[in-house]
C-alpha cells in the first residue's frame, strides 16, 4: 500500500512539472506571438486577394489549402531549422531578423510607392493569362503558400529571438504552439473577412427584423472600406515593426548610433507628462519615428529589389522579368 501511495505521489509531482511546464510554454508563445502583431496583420490583410474572383463555394478550401500550406512552411521546414540555428549558430539571429527586416520594409514601401505612382502589377497580369480556374487556383494557392513561408520565417525567429533561453524541447514547444496559433488566427480571420459579405447578404435577404437586415446591408456595405482599412494598418505595421528591426539590430551589432537617440527623443518629448499617457506617448513616438526610418529604407530598396535582384531570380527561372 505504501508502494502505491508513494507511486501515486510521485505521478502527482510529475503532473505539477507538467502543467507548470505548459503554462510557462503558453506564456512564452503569448509573449513571443506578441512580438510578431504587425506581420500578422499584414497578412491578414494580403492573404484575402489570394482568393478574389472565385466563386464563392471554392473561397474556403483555397484558404483551407493555404493554411495546411503554412503549418507546413513552420512545423516541418522552418520550426527545425531555427533549432538547429539557435543550437548551432545563434549569431545567425540577429542578421536572419535584420535581413527580413528588411524585406518588410520594402513591401511597405513599394505599397505606398504603387499607392502614389500607380502602375501594373505582374501577379495581376500573370493571373489574367491564365484560362483554367484549376490552374489559376493552383497557381493562387502556391503562391500565397510562398509569401507565407517568407512571412512565416520572420514570425518564427521573431519569436525564437523573444522566447527567454530554456531547455530545448521547451523552445521548440513554445515555437510550436506560436506557428499553430498564429496560423489559426490569421487564416481563421481571413475566412471570416472573405464570406463576410455573403454573411452579409444572407443577413440581408433572410433576417426576419428591419435591424438584421439593416446589419447584413451594412456588412455588405462596410466590406470594402474594412479592407482598405486594414491595409492601410497592415502596410503601417510593416513598415514599424521592419524599422524596429533593424534599429534594434543595429544596436545589437554595435551601431546603436540611431536606437540611443530614437529613444532619447522619444523620452525628452513626453518629459514633464504623468500618468498612463507618458508611457503611450513614448511608444508612439518611438514607433513612428521606427516606421519612417523602414520607410526610408524600403524606398531604397525598390530599385534594387525591382531593378537588379527581381531581374536576376527572374532570368535564372527563365522568365522575362516586367
Amino acid at each position: 500500500m505504501s508502494g502505491l501511495l508513494a507511486l501515486l505521489d510521485d505521478v502527482a509531482a510529475i503532473a505539477k512539472v507538467a502543467a507548470a511546464s505548459v503554462d510557462d510554454v503558453a506564456g512564452m508563445a503569448a509573449k513571443a506571438g506578441s512580438k510578431t502583431a504587425g506581420i500578422i496583420i499584414d497578412d491578414a490583410a494580403v492573404t484575402p486577394k489570394y482568393v478574389h474572383g472565385f466563386e464563392a463555394k471554392r473561397e474556403l478550401p483555397i484558404i483551407w489549402k493555404i493554411t495546411k500550406g503554412s503549418l507546413f512552411n513552420k512545423l516541418v521546414i522552418l520550426l527545425p531549422a531555427a533549432m538547429l540555428m539557435n543550437t548551432f549558430a545563434p549569431w545567425l539571429i540577429t542578421p536572419l531578423l535584420m535581413l527580413g527586416g528588411m524585406y518588410l520594409c520594402f513591401e511597405g514601401a513599394e505599397k505606398i510607392f504603387h499607392k502614389l505612382f500607380p502602375h501594373g502589377d505582374p501577379e495581376i497580369e500573370a493571373d489574367m493569362e491564365v484560362g483554367d480556374p484549376v490552374h489559376l487556383e493552383e497557381k493562387r494557392v502556391s503562391g500565397a503558400i510562398k509569401t507565407d513561408f517568407i512571412l512565416s520565417a520572420e514570425i518564427m525567429t521573431i519569436a525564437l529571438a523573444a522566447i527567454p533561453e530554456a531547455s530545448l524541447w521547451m523552445e521548440a514547444a513554445t515555437l510550436a504552439l506560436v506557428a499553430v496559433a498564429i496560423t489559426a488566427a490569421v487564416y481563421g480571420t481571413v475566412a471570416l473577412i472573405v464570406k463576410m459579405d455573403d454573411i452579409g447578404l444572407f443577413l440581408a435577404a433572410t433576417a426576419r427584423t428591419g435591424f438584421g437586415q439593416a446589419i447584413g446591408r451594412g456588412l455588405v456595405k462596410g466590406m470594402p472600406k474594412l479592407m482598405a482599412l486594414l491595409s492601410t494598418v497592415g502596410t503601417a505595421a510593416m513598415l514599424w515593426v521592419g524599422g524596429s528591426i533593424l534599429i534594434h539590430g543595429l544596436d545589437v551589432l554595435g551601431w546603436p548610433v540611431l536606437y540611443d537617440w530614437i529613444h532619447h527623443l522619444a523620452e525628452g518629448a513626453v518629459h514633464g507628462i504623468e500618468g498612463p499617457s507618458n508611457g503611450f506617448l513614448q511608444w508612439m513616438i518611438t514607433a513612428g519615428l521606427d516606421g519612417l526610418f523602414g520607410l526610408a529604407v524600403g524606398m531604397i530598396l525598390i530599385p534594387l529589389i525591382t531593378r537588379v535582384i527581381a531581374p536576376l531570380f527572374a532570368g535564372r527561372d527563365g522568365a522575362t522579368p516586367h
